[in-house]
């Protein structure tokens, strides 16, 4: 069996996914092929990684290799985490410049005028690696973690209808933080479905598994004094400061409540909370994501926890020293063992495209729903009853993945134009044109294919 990890010179993602591996006696015996752009990145990685296996004597081959037909070559299983360019830079870029042009997006990574530029760069890399896997390993199933997710799939499917590709994402891990407390039982005692778009996403179904009775009442009911108390990233953030250590574990709330003082209600949750109390629907992550794909987001969001998560972020991943740990790290390795032992379970988040899954979205735009794990790969469940007034809000957003999608498939600057005409963040289009302009020219080491 291979295993290829492409964007594998990146620490945080290589060093945890081989933690991944390394844990799962499935997958004993692998070769894991390691590939990266940056050959010094990929050496570090690469050479920690036989160490390891060897200190521990591991039965798995560790390869490394800046080819990407010698990566693919004969893979079952491929992991794509990559970004291009100076991912910080770029990100700022994103977010900053169409602020000056008066759109008030609240983030800018995956939604917004952001998320689109964003889309426009990385779409094109994962097009390649999936265009030659079609070619050299045409049944490899494939696990993606970069973002944009929806965007990416979206793409990668209206290209490749065929293909064995799954978007990936952990935000579905926040119920498991914080469910349990609010409900008073153990996480495997609760019966769960979360559907939506990529960090765009709510709870749509709770039961007790012990009595099977409908636990979203309760949800309603203990929600809402559960995350008036909650501290938030701008509390972590004057933790950090405070202190110079990142909290590395959930169990450093506790410390957070006694040893921050400027915890506030309903922290990183002012739109949140909004989708609860109007919707009666429980989001599944916080206002930095939800906030770039509703027009309204701007007067509801918590802008100051927004800011404070992001210096937090790039601090974490300047401070905290990446290690090959005993941990899972992604639900993707528990997927691929599924595979293998056609396990018939079902997955709690998988981006796959709509085909039915949520009546009333377009049937080719990737949406993220749990899915039935088996020998063929991830099937969707289905969501007959999706709630009608949330359904309203992901479609005004599908068309922007539509074109999206087509702009990086074409290379068409006029679709580029007409995605954020159709975005729900924009609400002037006299300098659209001009925003335009300014963005292909900063990016047209990446962007330079749009004409």
């Amino acid at each position: 069996m291979k295993i290829t990890l492409f964007g594998a010179g990146s620490a945080q993602f290589g060093y945890g996914m081989l933690g991944d591996f390394f844990r799962s006696s499935i997958l004993e015996g692998a070769e894991i092929a390691l590939m990266d752009i940056n050959p010094q990145a990929l050496k570090v990685v690469h050479e920690t990684a036989e160490a390891y296996a060897a200190e521990h004597k591991l039965p798995f081959t560790v390869t490394a290799t800046v080819d990407r037909e010698t990566a693919l070559a004969g893979a079952d299983f491929i992991f794509i985490s990559i970004e291009v360019g100076d991912r910080f830079a770029l990100w700022d870029e994103d977010w900053n410049v169409p602020q000056q042009y008066g759109i008030r997006q609240v983030y800018g990574e995956n939604g917004g005028p952001g998320g689109l530029f964003h889309a426009l760069r990385i779409i094109p890399p994962i097009l390649e690696i999936c265009g030659d896997a079609q070619k050299i390993c045409p049944d490899a199933h494939i696990f993606c973690y970069s973002n944009p997710m929806t965007a990416i799939t979206t793409a990668v499917y209206r290209k490749y209808p065929d293909i064995k590709f799954y978007g990936m994402c952990h935000e579905v891990a926040s119920l498991e933080r914080y469910l349990p407390t609010i409900l008073g039982t153990p996480y495997d005692n609760l019966e769960l479905q979360a559907a939506g778009l990529n960090h765009f996403s709510v709870l749509v179904k709770a039961a007790y598994r012990d009595s099977g009775r409908d636990a979203y009442p309760d949800i309603l009911a203990k929600a809402p004094g559960f995350f008036e108390k909650e501290p938030g990233y701008s509390a972590i953030w004057e933790y950090v400061k405070k202190t110079g250590k990142i909290p590395e574990t959930e169990g450093a709330r506790e410390r957070l409540l006694t040893e921050v003082t400027s915890a506030k209600p309903w922290a990183d949750r002012g739109l949140f909370r909004v989708i609860l109390e109007k919707f009666n629907l429980l989001p599944i992550t916080v206002d930095s994501h939800l906030g770039e794909y509703i027009s309204w987001a701007y007067d509801a969001v918590d802008h100051k926890g927004i800011i404070d998560f992001y210096a937090l972020y790039r601090q974490a991943l300047s401070q905290v020293a990446p290690t090959i740990s005993g941990n899972r790290h992604e639900k993707g390795v528990t997927i691929v063992e599924g595979i293998l032992e056609d396990r018939q379970y079902v997955e709690e988040a998988v981006n796959l495209p709509n085909r039915g899954l949520i009546p009333g979205l377009p049937e080719d735009v990737a949406v993220e729903v749990p899915a039935l794990i088996g020998s063929n790969g991830a099937r969707g469940l289905e969501f007959p009853d999706y709630p009608k007034g949330f359904a309203a809000l992901l479609r005004n957003y599908t068309g922007v993945y539509d074109l999206t999608a087509e702009a990086a498939l074409t290379g068409s600057r006029e679709l580029v134009l007409q995605a954020l005409l159709v975005n729900p963040l924009v609400t002037e289009w006299r300098r659209l044109e001009e925003l335009v302009d300014v963005m292909l020219d900063r990016q047209k080491k990446w962007l330079g294919y749009i004409r």
